[in-house]
């Protein structure tokens, strides 16, 4: 079968992911002894197995994923969904671009996993599904057409859900509910938006500009518009825009730390993805230039990112900081697609890239945190930089990165969306849009610095002896790659921008 090697990188670690969880559920319903000393997890003799296992399938998986999508892409039809509409994967540069970004972060938060989950504990479990989540994500982004694309994002929410509850308790179980909620609430919505294009369009197969048939949406603008609105609106859920965003800061801080680097970095750009793809590559971008569902579409991706950024500087919590900074920075991207301007998106991609890099970095540095000190809160964190320099730079790093300080690369991101913007035809949105996230610029230097400040300059507060005990290099490697990378992509943007240039030239161009 032509192009079968698509497959590989979906049923490899599905399959694997599947195996390991089944495992984990058949040795719980066995009541064996699943702890390593008086932990949950497993004994420490078998973890380093367990860890090469999972490590090859997603190196193999990602290699294949990544090298294929750029070496050899194409495409592959499977069998009918429904009538007229096959399971049909097709490589893309949107494709490309997503894939790239979700493998590196995956690797990135696998490595951390290794040393962190061995205090966890139900690391079967844990990495069954995070090989699953994985597996499904890169079907996500091979998609070729809308309904395999909403497939795999309905299949995503599912698998991810034990990523939340993983500690199982109340609170865990609590937030994993609501993410579930959340998030099937939106999918529906997006659901509807499916079927109302289905009868307008002449294909659901994503096509840069869309395939919207003129003679068959005549006279059918209105229903046309309403179904739009309701897709933004669904799949923004995943993406934490108001008003269905109150799963993210609440799912964030109960997952465990890899598990929030990866719900954080990437997991909330599926519903990125879903929106670019519907709105620019099956409904097109002309079908709502000008129309309010634009200007609705604009006024929540604002509202989001001040509210987000406001409630950030308020949180004295970490890890539910950060999580609302992610609901206030994804809204950045959804601001940028809905400008429906060539460089507002390009902005839009760049920022895909340099969250997802940044927020995982931050989040694995709040996890070092919690899982070494039992550290939740920044005023705990007096003189942690005399003792671990390695780890406070790292997130220092990040954190100028993602308030956009030159040459850090959110930075570049950040100067695309507000020139896109100010060269959009989008009335007062023109300079609205800066002016927003200029203040919130400045209030995510307020949430993220103060940790800086507080590790480097601690003042008379004693340094605890304890700050000196060696970390993992599991756990700091990863981060400082991340970090530096960060950084490196602002200095050299080059490749990346020449991809998002070419995705937003024909998607977005009129």
């Amino acid at each position: 079968m032509k192009n079968a090697w698509i497959l590989l990188p979906v049923l490899v670690p599905a399959v694997t992911g599947a195996a390991l969880a089944a495992a984990s559920f058949r040795e719980h319903l066995a009541g064996g002894n699943t702890g390593p000393g008086d932990q949950k997890g497993f004994v420490p003799e078998n973890t380093r197995g367990l860890h090469a296992l999972v490590g090859t399938v997603l190196a193999l998986s990602a290699l294949v994923a990544v090298g294929g999508a750029w070496l050899w892409g194409g495409s592959l039809t499977l069998f009918p969904l429904v009538d007229g509409i096959p399971l049909y994967f097709q490589i893309d540069d949107v494709g490309r671009l997503f894939v790239t970004v979700v493998s590196l972060v995956w690797l990135a938060a696998a490595v951390y996993a290794f040393s962190y989950m061995e205090k966890e504990g139900d690391q079967k479990r844990f990495f069954g599904f995070y090989l699953l989540v994985y597996a499904i994500l890169v079907g996500q982004e091979f998609a070729g057409n809308l309904l395999t694309m909403y497939l795999f994002y309905e299949l995503m929410t599912l698998a991810s859900v034990p990523l939340v509850l993983h500690s199982g308790t109340r609170e865990a179980v609590m937030a994993a509910l609501k993410y579930l909620f959340y998030s099937l609430c939106g999918a529906y919505l997006g659901l509807f938006g499916i079927y109302t294009l289905s009868r307008f369009c002449d294909t659901l197969a994503f096509q840069p500009g869309g395939s919207l048939n003129p003679v068959l949406a005549q006279g059918n603008r209105g229903l046309l518009l309403a179904a739009m609105f309701a897709t933004v609106l669904g799949f923004g859920a995943k993406a934490g825009m108001l008003p269905l965003h109150g799963w993210l800061p609440t799912a964030h801080p109960q997952a465990p730390s890899p598990a929030s680097a990866v719900l954080s970095g990437v997991i909330v750009k599926s519903g990125v993805l879903a929106i670019l793809r519907a709105v620019y590559y099956v409904a097109g971008p002309d079908l709502i230039r000008g129309s309010w569902v634009q200007e609705a579409w604009m006024i929540l991706a604002l509202a989001t990112v001040f509210m987000g950024s406001l409630l950030a500087f308020r949180e004295p919590v970490l890890k539910k900081r950060l999580a609302y900074s992610t609901v206030s920075q994804v809204s950045y991207i959804l601001f940028g697609l809905a400008l429906l301007a060539p460089t507002a998106m390009e902005g839009a991609l760049l920022h895909v890239v340099f969250h997802a890099v940044v927020k995982c970095a931050l989040f694995l540095s709040a996890g070092v945190l919690l899982s070494k000190w039992g550290i939740t809160r920044v005023e705990e964190l007096a003189g942690l930089g005399k003792k671990q320099p390695l780890l406070v730079w790292s997130y220092t790093l990040a954190s100028l990165a993602l308030i956009g300080i030159p040459p850090a690369s959110g930075f570049v991101s950040k100067w695309y969306l507000a020139q896109g913007a100010l060269e959009s035809q989008t009335g007062v949105f023109r300079y609205l849009g800066p002016a927003v996230l200029l203040v919130s610029a400045f209030l995510t230097a307020g949430y993220l610095l103060p940790v800086t400040v507080k590790a480097f300059f601690p003042g008379e507060s004693r340094i605890p002896e304890r700050f000196g005990e060696r970390v993992d290099m599991r756990m700091l490697a990863p981060l400082a790659v991340l970090a530096l990378l960060a950084v490196l992509m602002g200095l050299f943007p080059g490749p990346v921008l020449e991809l998002t240039g070419r995705i937003a030239a024909l998607a977005a161009g009129r």
